[in-house]
């Protein structure tokens, strides 16, 4: 679960780590009521959405007056912001968040992950921050630094020490680093976070150390314990089918293409995706329904998969180890008949009772193709869409 920036600068400075100071408007007409709270001469309007190149798409403002500000949030709010990560639709600004501006020394970059690979919270840092982080980690991969954190000891001090020494910070500077990454460390172990991002991290004219933007996403799996994280969540951001999908339970992620998939399981769902691109198909989405998948389950699939008008055909890939075939065919079949479907249905059952299964799927008498093998199943979705 995504937080916006202004959500995840709350939870910063909750760990003592240090923002500027700012203000969340949902209309023009607070406009000068955040810069009285915020004073000063000159903000930043900073668009909240989910998605990150806002500066080079036009959601992040330098503006000099109230009838600067109110332009500029006039320009971005309820208007649909489209940037690389979001593209191409775009996703609706509810708020801007107004915050002061500082004199900014250096941008450093710094983040806190998952290291799937090494199966450790890894951090990286550079001390080339800022909107082109991206193309450092390409062009200068020597400039890109990384500490594993042990499972059991945690981020320790001296890793914090050789991280400021490699960003180039002295004095009060390292201390004060160090102290921050292990406040994030704490942040990132306690709130379940699965990334926090801070780009750029900038050091003042001042000297001081200020996390001047944040991304940080909760996962999904713990917010059963992180009450107070869920009740942030902003749905408006998600994709509507997304959002749906979440709310039944069900692991769907849209995509540009124009075949739909129904799997039970993640693995044989990405192998399903593989085999249409493979045949010179594209899924149009991933949908995984689980290994109990119930009639209920398929018909809300469906429904789902349905939304996308960009679909011409649905592939249903369905592994019958939990459930028998038999079982999941009536559920196949009792879906198409409630929900409607009026495009091609390619269906590839395997487990216990597959036969039985397939024979259902047969009598049913509606657009319902049986398929032999995945690799069949696949052929069958990339011609009929």
């Amino acid at each position: 679960m995504n937080l916006h920036e202004y959500q995840a600068k709350e939870v910063l400075r909750e760990y003592g780590i240090t923002t500027p100071h700012g203000v969340v408007i949902e209309n023009t007409l607070h406009a000068e009521v955040a810069t009285n709270e915020l004073g000063g001469h000159q903000w930043v309007v900073k668009a909240q959405i989910h998605a990150g190149g806002r500066g080079k798409a036009g959601g992040v403002k330098l503006v000099k007056s109230v009838d600067a500000l109110r332009a500029a949030a006039d320009v971005l709010l309820g208007k649909s912001l489209v940037t690389y990560q979001n593209a191409p639709h775009g996703q609706i600004v509810s708020r801007v968040l107004v915050e002061e501006t500082l004199a900014i020394a250096r941008e450093l970059y710094l983040s806190f992950l998952v290291d799937r690979e090494s199966e450790r919270i890894t951090v990286i840092a550079s001390p080339a921050g800022g909107m082109d982080i991206e193309e450092v980690a390409r062009a200068t991969p020597e400039k890109i630094l990384r500490e594993t954190c042990d499972p059991l000891m945690g981020l320790q001090d001296f890793q914090c020490r050789n991280l400021a020494f490699a960003l180039g910070l002295s004095g009060k500077q390292i201390t004060e680093m160090t102290q921050l990454l292990l406040n994030a460390y704490r942040l990132f172990m306690q709130r379940d976070l699965s990334m926090l991002e801070i780009n750029p991290l900038v050091l003042t004219a001042a000297g001081a150390i200020v996390a001047l933007d944040c991304k940080m996403i909760v996962d999904d799996n713990a917010l059963y314990r992180q009450s107070l994280l869920a009740d942030k969540r902003d749905v408006s951001q998600d994709d509507a089918k997304e959002a749906a999908a979440h709310a039944a339970g069900l692991n769907y992620i849209a995509l540009a293409g124009n075949i739909g998939c129904m799997v039970n399981g993640a693995g044989l769902a990405m192998a399903t995706m593989d085999l249409i691109k493979l045949h010179g198909g594209m899924p149009a989405n991933f949908l995984d329904v689980g290994g109990g998948a119930t009639a209920e389950t398929v018909a809300k699939a469906f429904k789902i998969i349905l939304a996308d008008h960009n679909v011409k055909a649905i592939l249903v890939n369905i592994f019958g180890g939990i459930m028998r075939c038999d079982i999941i065919a009536e559920g196949i079949i009792k879906a198409v008949q409630e929900v409607g479907v009026k495009i091609p249905v390619i269906v590839r059952l395997e487990g216990t009772n597959v036969e039985l299964g397939r024979k259902m799927l047969a009598e049913s008498g509606l657009k319902i193709v049986s398929a032999e093998s995945l690799t069949d199943a696949a052929k069958l979705a990339v011609a009929a869409a």
